[in-house]
């Protein structure tokens, strides 16, 4: 041995043994190796274009001003659950999917953004990873393009994929021009490094994704966010779609189960006093409700509603985790997804919004 380290010795002294110098070539796996900060945020809120608050007349979104409607206090309990886990462990991003086409996934995380909103300084995003079918854009009335793919494209800088709702706390990143590879688009850096830089900027981050069982799209996603939620439809999602969509996320950062489709008797007419108070007096003009697939199910009974099933971030079997603190928050929503006798469909009382 002493033998090897007297060669290695004299082989120094030398020079045969120098340390390696760059070749051509190695800058480019240098730059690799470098950690990339990602995209440079400071003052980009204030670059970002104001828009009109705009909302499509059919689109039933909530309507922030009306805080004693149904539909607006059952998100408000869903906001409320969310910013409790939020004050127990670091919580920014979040992934709205559901198992199939038509379950209100879209609606119910631009509800969700907007109830974020309405609370002072609580600045949120809502960011439209949905590239197969956009519908943000068209929910707010503004235009697809500019958006995420154009950014992710290197086509435009960060600020111009953003827009802002005048005179609210909302901001929107519409989904952009469309590509024939979404899910390769997803699987660049950039995207990891957008979602990690996103929180310095905004409280919320809210993510619509594709349909689980359709695309890939979202279980990408929710490995990149801090938690996912799962939407579901009363009488439109079967047990078997609900059961394959949490084997595909392999219970990764799921958070709970929004429930859409209840109808308003359904929540509240074991509870005289609240049925009464969501329900116009007579001779009060009674505005039509959010709810239902089709303009004749949008009956004077339903609500449009977010239940949120399994919250309680130390207790993964999903049990009730109780209420959380927020100042005249209705109760957290507790049960269980039950199946239908003949539909084999999902029973739960919740959410009616618009399927998207």
């Amino acid at each position: 041995m002493s033998r090897v380290h007297d060669a290695l010795r004299r082989a120094e002294h030398s020079g045969l043994l120098s340390p390696p110098v760059n070749r051509p070539g190695n800058e480019g796996r240098a730059a690799l190796a470098t950690l990339d900060p990602g995209p440079n945020l400071a003052g980009l809120l204030e670059q970002v274009e104001e828009i009109p608050f705009r909302t499509a007349s059919d689109s039933l979104l909530i309507d922030v001003t009306r805080p004693h409607e149904a539909p607006m206090e059952e998100f408000r309990t869903l906001r409320t659950r969310l910013n409790h886990m939020k004050s127990l462990q670091p919580m920014h991003t979040v992934v709205m999917t559901s198992p199939s086409p038509a379950e209100g996934k879209s609606l119910s995380a631009a509800n969700l953004a907007l109830a974020e909103a309405h609370l002072a300084g609580n600045v949120t995003l809502l960011a439209d990873f949905d590239f197969r079918r956009p519908i943000i854009h068209t929910l707010f009335q503004t235009d697809r393009s500019p958006g995420i793919t154009d950014y992710l494209l290197g086509k435009i800088p960060l600020h111009q994929a953003l827009r802002k709702l005048a005179g609210t706390n909302l901001y929107i990143m519409p989904a952009g021009e469309a590509v024939i590879n979404p899910l390769e688009l997803l699987n660049l850096r950039e995207v990891k490094l957008l979602l990690d830089r996103l929180p310095t900027l905004f409280n919320w981050v809210i993510l619509d994704s594709p349909p689980l069982l359709f695309a890939a799209d979202a279980n990408l996603l929710s490995t990149m966010c801090h938690g996912t939620l799962l939407v579901v439809r009363i009488g439109h999602t079967t047990i078997d779609s609900v059961t394959r969509a949490m084997q595909s996320l392999c219970n990764n950062n799921v958070l709970g189960i929004v429930v859409n489709g209840a109808r308003r008797g359904e929540l509240y007419s074991k509870y005289t006093y609240y049925h009464s108070y969501y329900t116009p007096k007579d001779g009060e003009s009674r505005e039509p409700l959010e709810g239902g697939d089709e303009a004749s199910e949008s009956t004077p009974a339903e609500a449009a509603t977010a239940r949120i099933l399994g919250l309680d971030p130390k207790d993964p079997a999903g049990h009730d985790a109780g209420h959380n603190g927020e100042p005249n928050a209705a109760p957290a929503a507790g049960g269980h997804v039950d199946q239908a006798p003949d539909q084999h469909a999902v029973e739960q009382s919740s959410d009616g919004s618009h399927p998207t």
